[in-house]
């Protein structure tokens, strides 16, 4: 997912006469190019070094430029109106599918389609037009350094033994309240790192903490997607927002100004034993404070029946896209680039070691594992037999309607609104944005 906090577009590659002294004799006899627009910050460096190792190899020119934090489709639409168009870009499900379609270029023949384990990681549209390719399967939950919390478990009157006893909200949060109330002897700041509000942090409350409610109403009637949220499970989403906004680093009155960096930093550095964050944030944990053994993940429990038997939230909402009014050899530059990514080895490690990415295709074999332990601890869910949270949230109707959320959100946290108001954004919202998104 995304999301180190960038303050403004970096441009990953450039031609490749700027990038090599001597370009191979193939590229006199290549044509087209591709423009790759990214939508994950936290792995922007490694896109820029295999654009290079891909233009040394072929003399294609490619080009990444990473949009900012949040700012994805915004970016998007600016560049589409430029006369050098990507030829590459995303689409984070159904909905931001419906915006783009018409600048999909059907994948049925490619090979990346071709390589899929399934067809479940196909986004297709009504007529049944192949538009994206999911490239990467991602788990987020609650991060948790295994180090400090066995910690926890030595002191005197500790709620549990082991992080194993955790399989409930009641549990999670006896635990956090102790741990937050034994902080100084802990020696850390706070249980949760701080839930900041600013455009790097937000989404993993608005969008991410969103979806459990939306999961389990989904899953109590039935359905995979909705015109009218119903709200059934917004005291327990109130729940597991308010542990993270009490037992935590900061005071909630700060939280409009801490970024995404600052909860990195904070679980990075060892001062807070709890982070809401998915198996991207590797690259930006690694190499600090907490050691890659002790890294552990727990699900989001929000207090509904049977969750003990719950997993962590496992999906994708990063398709690969490519734009169908690129010019026709840009377009075949665009699909030859992806085959090279995902069965070259070069390509294939650069996704699987340095990126730290699960895959959905057939060409990554046991020498391409996640070398990313966050991945560790998603498969050991599902070996233990627990039911992965979908990833309903890419059925939320609009970005408005999670800026909405978002901001009844943050006036509740800081003691400026009421949770009422969270209600209203969540359900009311949720009607007039479907609305609004499927008016004729």
């Amino acid at each position: 997912m995304k999301m180190k906090k960038i303050t403004a577009l970096s441009l990953a590659a450039v031609m490749a006469a700027s990038m090599v002294p001597a370009v191979p004799a193939m590229a006199a006899e290549a044509e087209g190019s591709v423009y790759y627009l990214n939508f994950k910050p936290e792995q922007a460096d490694q896109w820029v070094a295999l654009a290079e190792k891909y233009t040394e190899e072929t003399g294609v020119p490619v080009v990444v430029q990473t949009a900012a934090s949040g700012t994805y489709e915004s970016t998007l639409k600016s560049e589409m109106a430029k006369d050098e168009v990507p030829t590459l870009f995303q689409v984070n499900g159904p909905v931001g599918l419906a915006s783009w379609n018409d600048y999909c270029y059907d994948l049925k023949d490619s090979e990346i389609f071709k390589n899929l384990t399934s067809e479940d990681f196909a986004l297709k549209d009504e007529s049944g037009k192949v538009a994206g390719i999911a490239y990467v399967i991602e788990t987020y939950g609650i991060i948790y350094n295994k180090a400090l919390l066995n910690a926890y478990c030595e002191t005197e009157g500790a709620v549990i033994k082991s992080a194993d006893e955790i399989t409930s909200f009641d549990t999670l949060k006896a635990v956090a309240d102790d741990i937050q109330a034994k902080k100084d002897d802990l020696g850390i700041v706070g249980a949760f790192t701080s839930a900041g509000f600013d455009s790097s942090s937000d989404w993993r409350f608005k969008t991410h903490l969103a979806n459990l409610p939306i999961y389990y109403e989904y899953l109590a009637d039935g359905i995979s997607s909705t015109d009218a949220i119903k709200g059934t499970y917004l005291d327990n989403f109130k729940n597991i927002f308010d542990l993270y906004i009490t037992d935590a680093t900061c005071e909630p009155t700060l939280l409009s100004s801490k970024t995404g960096e600052d909860a990195n930093a904070e679980f990075s550095l060892g001062e807070a034993v709890f982070y809401q964050n998915g198996t991207w944030a590797y690259n930006d944990i690694k190499e600090n404070e907490v050691a890659d053994e002790d890294l552990g993940m727990l699900p989001i429990y929000i207090g509904v029946e049977g969750e003990e038997n719950q997993g962590l939230c496992t999906g994708s909402e990063n398709y690969w896209c490519v734009n169908s009014k690129a010019d026709e050899a840009d377009i075949q530059a665009t699909l030859d680039f992806l085959t090279w990514v995902i069965t070259s080895d070069e390509g294939r490690t650069s996704l699987s070691k340095d990126m730290g990415f699960v895959t959905p295709f057939k060409t990554f074999d046991e020498n391409y594992a996640s070398a990313n332990p966050l991945d560790a601890a998603s498969n050991e869910y599902i070996a233990a037999g627990k039911t992965p949270v979908a990833w309903n949230f890419t059925t939320m109707p609009s970005e408005e309607w999670k800026n909405q959320v978002g901001s009844a959100m943050l006036e509740y946290a800081q003691g400026t609104g009421e949770w009422d108001a969270v209600k209203t954004a969540f359900v009311d919202g949720w009607a007039k944005e479907y609305a609004a998104a499927h008016a004729e």
